[in-house]
């Protein structure tokens, strides 16, 4: 006799004596009125009838609670044979998941529910595995979930893994509604017709798919043997050919049907792991397509930096699509009324491109006009302080100007009179300054002041110390941009490449070696402030972008 457990999320578990034997069990936790509004039954008898036309006793039930769950599950496991039966099973209503296994919600389950209660209270889907395992080849097991939006507690999802499924167990899986409608047509079904069924009705298949199950056909059935009508050459090729048609498809449709008329195909395990792929990422297509583009480490760099320039942060220009690289792509994408991906194709890559070298020149020529206008203010400047040929202009223009146009003119000027005091000064005096200038810091200065008050040097000296107080922030600055610099790993070449941008834009970076020596700090605090980037004279990621650009646009 066939024993069908149709397991249903309308509640269908309240289970009398008089069922207990019955060939159909129906448990469902949903709205009651579910079957009729989306199958267009009458009501729940005419359900019942129809399959126990069928030659199925039916035991159904509506709006079970934990008890009532599991004495259905228990009366109904009571009756079964194993050598004769079949079985059906079909829950629906809600599931949670936790580490000890998935669960249908009682009846009366709300979004309050712990843990302990979920734990108690739930009917565990590893209960129905237990029993359709005792009959490989004659299982079918329906799950269908109702949608819901509550917050559940730490360790409690509303996801549905499915894993562990018994050998020779059919699972279909869906919403509650798409579950109801394959319910309602099943008790018209033949073996042929079942899965074809769940197919049609959106339901996804897992775990045993084999060309027919035995439900509804005959009292005695064994295991389905697919009998080989062909040759295993030609098995062999009509089994190639199905996987070449799910592989150009590339869909989860495409890889169940291969599934379903080999299962235990040559590329069986492949299509598994791909349908696992693919229900595990929203935007399969997409990362295949990148995937697809082989994109070289360098092709990578050149993304990010073209994300940089437009103002997305890649948290590094590494060639490495991490998290941060993924982030700033599906901001770009939202930006630009894309599918927000994260992953890019080569029309979108063309597209980011010339953005990004279009900026590229717009910020160029932005940079071109603001040191235009710092040069300007630059020479008017001097005109007012170290035209005048004295110390104090000179010392005055230094510290508006310290990287400006006359910057070494001044600095030169300046040294020279040092030069000449040092000359002029006693042994201990001189040697006491040089200590100070060696140290070059606000204490070593205070130091020789409190020693030579009236020294050669107290000028300088009280100089010095005025530069330390009024820069505080910058040399904090300077300190981290250079282990910034540091931390970015340049080689020579790059170094090299980066005095020569420098010397390119008239910036006097000195001899283009790859040695960043006061020069080159100098023009790389002019390139800075030019292009309102942090002024610190190292280079850092931002800086490092910007030039690469413009050596790009030359």
């Amino acid at each position: 006799m066939k024993r069908l457990a149709l397991s249903m999320s309308t509640a269908m578990l309240l289970v009398s004596p008089a069922w207990a034997t019955s060939d159909l069990l129906i448990i469902g936790n949903s709205d009651p009125s579910v079957l009729q509004r989306l199958t267009g039954s009458g009501d729940l008898n005419d359900m019942q009838a129809a399959f126990e036309d069928r030659g199925a006793d039916v035991s159904l039930v509506t709006e079970a609670q934990a008890d009532a769950m599991r004495e259905a599950l228990r009366s109904f496991t009571d009756g079964l044979d194993a050598t004769t039966d079949d079985v059906g099973m079909v829950l629906t209503g809600r599931f949670v998941s936790t580490v000890a296994g998935s669960y249908l919600l009682p009846a009366d389950a709300s979004e309050d529910m712990t843990l302990g209660q979920i734990l108690t209270d739930g009917f565990p889907l590893d209960a129905l595995y237990a029993v359709a395992a005792e009959y490989p080849g004659r299982a079918l097991i329906v799950l269908g979930e109702v949608e819901t939006e509550w917050e559940l507690p730490a360790g409690v999802s509303l996801t549905l893994p499915l894993r562990d499924i018994p050998q020779g167990v059919t699972v279909a899986i869906g919403p509650a509604g798409d579950a109801a409608r394959f319910v309602d047509r099943l008790s018209d079904a033949t073996g042929e017709d079942v899965l074809p069924l769940a197919r049609e009705a959106g339901l996804s298949l897992l775990g045993f798919m084999p060309r027919e199950l035995p439900l509804f056909e005959g009292t005695d059935v064994t295991l389905p043997q697919i009998e080989n009508e062909t040759s295993n050459d030609d098995r062999t090729a009509q089994d190639t050919a199905a996987w070449q048609r799910a592989l150009a498809a590339d869909t989860e449709a495409g890889y169940e049907t291969y599934l379903a008329a080999f299962p235990e195909g040559r590329n069986a395990g492949e299509a598994r792991q791909r349908l696992t792929t693919i229900r595990s990422e929203p935007f399969y297509r997409e990362k295949q397509a990148e995937t697809d583009l082989s994109l070289s480490r360098d092709a990578r760099r050149e993304i990010q930096r073209d994300l940089s320039l437009l103002g997305y942060n890649t948290r590094g220009i590494d060639g490495i699509f991490g998290r941060g690289t993924r982030g700033a792509l599906t901001a770009w994408q939202n930006e630009n009324g894309l599918t927000a991906s994260g992953y890019l194709d080569s029309d979108q890559i063309a597209r980011l491109d010339a953005q990004a070298e279009r900026r590229a020149a717009e910020l160029e020529e932005e940079a071109r006009q603001r040191q235009a206008e710092l040069e300007r203010q630059d020479r008017t400047f001097w005109s007012e302080t170290g035209a005048q040929g004295d110390e104090a202009g000179f010392r005055a223009y230094l510290k508006r100007f310290p990287d400006g146009l006359y910057a070494e003119e001044a600095q030169g000027r300046l040294d020279d009179i040092e030069a000449q005091r040092r000359a002029q000064a006693e042994d201990e005096d001189r040697r006491r300054w040089q200590i100070a200038r060696e140290t070059d810091t606000e204490a070593g200065y205070r130091a020789y002041l409190a020693e030579r008050p009236n020294g050669a040097f107290t000028e300088e000296a009280r100089a010095r110390i005025d530069y330390f107080n009024n820069n505080s922030e910058q040399i904090a600055i300077q300190e981290r941009a250079q282990a910034e610099e540091a931390a970015l790993g340049l080689n020579a070449v790059t170094r090299r490449l980066a005095e020569g941008r420098l010397a390119d834009l008239g910036l006097e970076p000195g001899e283009v070696d790859g040695t960043f020596d006061e020069s080159a700090r100098r023009a790389i605090r002019r390139y800075q402030d030019a292009r309102n980037l942090r002024v610190s004279g190292y280079l850092d990621q931002a800086t490092v972008v910007r030039l690469m650009a413009d050596t790009i646009l030359r």
